[in-house]
């Protein structure tokens, strides 16, 4: 058991070590994989494949996140937390087991079909009050995208 980590530092690699340290988020360009030790501190490794449908990296030359967030379902911990910019951990809730079901079955969906229509630029999700008409384009765009029957 390791203390709980607060940050990661982006460390690219060619290979993984044999043991990773607390604290860093191993990059690997060429397997397309990142890994880096839960930050719980349990002391589980937490791999995380990059691509369509699984995790995103970004990299601003210093520092790095991760999208989505990191569910260790799988893990007696069942940690679950996002590596924002700069490597910050930010602690999520914790997901019922009808969730992570939910949640699995839809991400093989995604994998299935080999690309992913999920976007991390608002994380956390914006509140919508029920009554909103968010789908629905007004003004000068109906015309434009031919929702409402206006073509």
């Amino acid at each position: 058991m390791t203390t709980k980590t607060d940050q990661y530092k982006p460390e690219f690699i060619e290979s993984f070590p044999d043991s990773m340290n607390p604290g860093v988020l191993y990059i690997s360009i060429e397997y397309g994989t990142c890994g880096h030790l839960c930050a719980c501190g349990c002391g589980n490794e937490v791999i995380t494949p990059l691509g369509p449908a699984q995790w995103s990296l970004t990299y601003d030359g210093r520092n790095a996140s991760l999208r989505p967030s990191i569910g260790n379902w799988s893990l007696p911990c069942k940690s679950h937390y996002i590596v924002d910019r700069g490597g910050v951990v930010r602690w999520a809730r914790t997901f019922t087991d009808r969730e992570i079901a939910r949640n699995r079955d839809r991400d093989r969906a995604f994998f299935a079909r080999g690309d992913d229509d999920r976007t991390y630029d608002d994380w956390p999700p914006a509140r919508c009050d029920p009554g909103d008409d968010v789908d629905q384009p007004t003004g000068w765009l109906r015309p434009f995208l031919g929702r409402g029957g206006d073509h």
